[in-house]
């Protein structure tokens, strides 16, 4: 039998994981809480689009300190590199916003789901994932 050929039902997020893959997904790394909370594509997604952001920051970095030692040698020719600068942390920031529109879906969830819980009777669950 393939392990990967049926998909298992998600479990509901307490209240508890909900707030942890928040935190993950606003102070850690866009898209990381939203991949654990289970929501794949917008994850991906926003992991990526953060990526990016952080690759463009790095190349604008890289370009500068060339520019410095080339200035320092006596044969640079400095251009301005700030516009790869500012795209990449625009870039970023638009991942974190992205997440942080998944967040607030995340934490929703799971207070809807521990409203759930305690409307059938069952008292709520405190894993913290």
């Amino acid at each position: 039998m393939n392990p990967f050929s049926r998909r298992r039902p998600r479990k509901p997020l307490s209240p508890a994981s909900a707030r942890n893959y928040a935190l993950l997904n606003q102070l850690a790394t866009p898209g990381l809480g939203s991949l654990l909370a289970g929501r794949l594509l917008a994850g991906l997604g926003q992991l990526a689009v953060a990526v990016l952001g952080f690759a463009m920051v790095l190349a604008w970095f890289v370009t500068v300190i060339i520019q410095f030692y080339s200035l320092i040698s006596g044969n640079g020719n400095p251009r301005s590199v700030a516009w790869l600068g500012l795209a990449g942390f625009g870039v970023f920031a638009l991942a974190w916003c992205w997440a942080l529109v998944s967040t607030i879906g995340i934490l929703r969830e799971g207070r809807r789901n521990e409203a759930a819980e305690l409307d059938a009777g069952r008292p709520p669950r405190m894993d913290s994932a």
